[in-house]
């Protein structure tokens, strides 16, 4: 399905029109990381060999760069992002939200500095089709991102194996696992990266995918002290709005993002980095001489 082919969110030109005003109104637009959740989460998978043991992947999503978020801060948080312990970056959907003609260069020049040793790789949100798949394609190009849309690439370490796939928005039916699964090696784990939490109802069901990060949901906003859940939930994260969930033999991590959308609130929700570290269920073999 083309862009334009795609149904966009009634009053999107009203949005747009507000959008700039919101952002550079806030008496507060600076990155402040006391003001961000760092979140450690631990995922043991099977068959994951030693060599990836510890693995850690430093997840990023929902910067819907231009609503409450400006470039200035952007650029902030990816110094800070710079300076943490990761090994590979992946970043899950929605970077703009109802403009991108006055983001682009900023977006690629924040995504240009993020720092990777084993790469960044990427798949788009809703807001990316709605502002044009194409131009966010491009700056993934130019930041040197691989787009993992309805794609697949394999990560090793040594003799070990993992499985690094994406879908694209289910939201406006641009996905196609079934392109993606038959790239994949099932001799080794699958991680898939999918912007809409509630495709693991989808994924789950082929046995092929061990766990899936996604976003999309931003936590809902507002988290229920103590149930560590919402009440807000939209469409494609009614299931699984927030942290981590057991859905048939996968595991689903969604995380609560890094921007809002139409109003600027989180209580009990703070902005999230995901760092996620892999852990391997073998038993190591210790050679005795």
């Amino acid at each position: 399905m083309k862009d334009e082919e795609i149904e966009r969110p009634q009053a999107m030109k009203i949005r747009q029109g507000i959008q700039d005003a919101m952002t550079y109104s806030l008496p507060d637009k600076k990155f402040h990381p006391r003001k961000i959740d760092l979140v450690e989460v631990d995922i043991e998978l099977n068959n994951l060999g030693w060599n990836f043991h510890n693995y850690r992947i430093l997840n990023l999503c929902d910067i819907h760069l231009g609503q409450w978020i400006n470039p200035e801060y952007l650029d902030d948080l990816i110094d800070y992002v710079n300076t943490l312990n990761y090994d590979i970056v992946t970043l899950t959907g929605d970077y703009v939200s109802y403009v991108i003609d006055e983001y682009d260069k900023a977006l690629e020049k924040s995504l240009s500095r993020l720092e990777s040793r084993d790469g960044k790789f990427g798949v788009l949100g809703n807001h990316d089709h709605w502002m044009g798949s194409d131009k966010i394609r491009e700056i993934f190009k130019q930041a040197d991102i691989f787009d993992l849309s309805n794609d697949a690439v394999m990560l090793t370490k040594g003799d070990d194996k993992i499985n690094l796939a994406g879908v694209d928005s289910c939201t406006v039916c641009a996905d196609n696992l079934d392109k993606v699964l038959v790239k994949l090696d099932n001799n080794y784990p699958t991680i898939l990266l999918a912007h809409e939490p509630d495709f693991a109802q989808e994924s789950s069901q082929t046995g092929k995918i061990d766990f899936q990060i996604s976003g999309h949901s931003h936590g809902g906003q507002f988290i229920i002290p103590k149930f560590e859940t919402t009440p807000f939930r939209g469409p494609n994260s009614t299931k699984y709005p927030v942290g981590l969930y057991k859905v048939k033999d996968m595991i689903q991590y969604t995380s609560k993002g890094l921007g809002t959308n139409s109003f600027r609130i989180r209580i009990n929700c703070k902005p999230e980095i995901s760092i996620i570290t892999l852990k391997s269920k073998k038993k190591q073999k210790i050679e005795i001489e």
